[in-house]
Order: structure tokens, then sequence, then C-alpha cells
């Protein structure tokens, strides 16, 4: 099977997959969106949940606070990830109720 270029970035996954929503493997187009985070659950089926920190500053006292968003995120099965790694993921149509990115790359930690 061919690796298709998603024009996003230079690492592609070693291995291959038959899954239809791989944007490397599959048909699935990736658009908008660009997240890098950590994996904070991956005991799902396909899906993991993405935890990125952010701050947000707090007017009254001008001090930062420290809050966290969390993304549902397709993992496909060519990208091996356990929970807190480093993981890009980029959004994409809705693939369900909940989930519309899909991991990307798994960053290395340097």
């Amino acid at each position: 099977m061919v690796t298709r270029d998603i024009g996003v970035t230079d690492s592609k996954p070693e291995t291959e997959c038959t899954d239809r929503k791989c944007p490397y493997h599959g048909t699935l187009s990736v658009r908008g969106q660009s997240i890098i985070g950590r994996v904070a659950s991956a005991r799902m089926k396909g899906t993991v949940i993405v935890e990125k920190e952010h701050r947000k500053l707090d007017n009254k006292y001008q001090r930062y606070e420290r809050r966290r968003s969390r993304f549902p995120a397709h993992l496909p099965g060519c990208i091996q990830v356990t929970e807190g790694d480093e993981v890009r993921i980029m959004e994409c149509r809705p693939l369900s109720k909940t989930v519309s990115f899909v991991v990307i790359e798994k960053r290395v930690i340097q």
C-alpha cells in the first residue's frame, strides 16, 4: 500500500495499516487546526484522549492560572502510542459524535 503525502509533517509511519480513517493509508483528509498535546487516556479502541495545557490570565490578581482542554482523537493502526506520549493531532471531518481530530504523528521529546 502506498503512503500518501498529507502535506503537513515530514515523519511518516513506518508500519502500514488497513484503516480507512487513516490520513496516510486511507482516504481521510486533514485540514484546520494542528494541536500538540499529551495522551491522557488510551483505553478506547481506536480513540485516544489528548490533553493540552494552556495558561489564562486572571485580570483581577494579575496572575496566570493553568487550564487544560481535552480532545478525543482517532488513532490509526499504523501509529503506536501509550498514555503520557506527546502527539500531534489535526482536525478532520467529524468521525463520530465527539471525534473530529486524528493523530498524525508521535512526537519525540528531546
